[in-house]
């Protein structure tokens, strides 16, 4: 029933990906215990690096607990901009070196190399990939070599940082085996304290649960987490394209020229099509604008932005890149917003500026907009 393919996947993994490149920028840092996020007691911490993880500090942790954790934290505010920049530079490094790769985060890929081990040995071209990056971005990137994704990517976080490590088909099992539950992808804080309860510490043991046990517990989850007790993952690499975008546009009745009247459109527009990045767990890196005039005439200007999925972000790019391409002279009959070059990710990590009172409003407003639909809730600019 369930077959696996002798395939090889490598997943790479940046490592502390944020703080990297602020290193990267202050070689001071290098070494200390660096947060990076908002300054203030009410913010969260985007990224910390691994001197602070001692201490117990994670991501998304209150910087007010964080900093009563590790006083002596260095606290940098964050700069998307030249994170995202540094994802993309190492992105176009891959698309140069493989011909296929799935970019599942801004700091993390999978790379299929199934067939490439009869002509160049998928270990020595990873390795010598991995050098490439690390010469070119000055960052350390990790990475696990497997036969599929889960299995490369508990590979990543075991050797990290800085290291590699290959698991030999047919060595899943007993690789996982003496590794902890919650170290499976996706097994969280209340499924690892049910299976320890039931005496489940292990991978190993979880492994040896009936399949139709774990499903009666936790219905489908749980066949999918006997799966991944057992090293079985058929998931495939899903190909990067930059070119997949969220849309949406607007062809009035009437042309017009009415200025209020656009804008409430635009960050109506903007709203929506911003929930369904938050929806779909992305954030985009590319905006376009788009104007046709009563004549017919059609005009677009787009801009490069750190990833985002933030809508107080992305109305504000939304509309000056509007009024540097509007021509007040003539009548507007259609306008339009666009979003590309999606990479999976959470907006919470562009919050860097914000309070978790703010994360909390957005998962707030998007849980009605889900349950009520995206035009039930609205800013006011937006209301018609």
């Amino acid at each position: 029933m369930f077959l696996q393919e002798n395939r090889h996947i490598a997943h790479f993994d940046l490592d502390a990906f944020f703080v990297a490149v602020e290193c990267k920028k202050n070689s001071k840092l290098v070494g200390k215990p660096v947060l990076v996020g908002g300054s203030s007691d009410r913010a969260v911490v985007a990224a910390c690096s691994y001197e602070t993880r001692k201490f117990g500090i994670h991501s998304a942790m209150p910087m007010k607990l964080a900093k009563r954790l590790c006083p002596e934290a260095i606290i940098i505010k964050g700069d998307m901009e030249s994170y995202s920049q540094h994802s993309r530079d190492i992105t176009n490094i891959i698309a140069s070196k493989v011909p296929l790769f799935e970019k599942a985060s801004i700091d993390e890929f999978y790379i299929d190399l199934t067939g490439m081990d009869k002509f160049f040995g998928c270990k020595k071209y990873t390795d010598e990939l991995r050098m490439q990056i690390i010469k070119e971005s000055g960052l350390s990137i990790s990475y696990g070599l497997a036969s599929n994704k889960l299995i490369s990517k508990v590979a990543t976080n075991e050797i990290k940082p800085n290291g590699q490590l290959e698991v030999p088909p047919g060595n899943e099992k007993p690789f996982l085996a003496p590794l902890r539950v919650n170290k499976i992808p996706g097994v969280g804080k209340e499924t690892t304290r049910l299976l320890v309860q039931m005496g489940v510490e292990t991978i190993h043991t979880l492994s040896q649960i009936p399949i139709e046990m774990l499903h009666n517990l936790l219905g489908k989850s749980g066949t999918e987490l006997w799966k991944r007790a057992n090293g079985i993952d058929d998931t495939p690499v899903v190909p990067y394209r930059e070119q997949k975008s969220i849309s949406t546009e607007n062809t009035f009745h009437t042309d017009t020229t009415d200025m209020r009247f656009l804008e409430t459109e635009l960050i109506r527009m903007t709203e929506s099509i911003g929930h369904q990045l938050r929806e779909q767990n992305k954030l985009t890196g590319c905006i376009t604008v788009k104007i046709r005039y009563s004549n017919f005439d059609t005009v677009t200007r787009q801009s490069a932005i750190p990833f985002t999925a933030s809508d107080h972000l992305l109305i504000k790019r939304v509309k000056e890149l509007f009024y540097k391409l509007y021509d007040k002279r003539l009548l507007v009959r259609l306008i339009g917003v666009r979003f590309t070059e999606l990479v999976p990710g959470n907006y919470q990590i562009n919050l860097f500026d914000d309070t978790q009172e703010m994360i909390r409003l957005y998962q707030a407003i998007d849980g009605i907009k889900m349950k009520y639909g995206v035009d039930y809730l609205t800013r006011g600019a937006s209301a018609r």
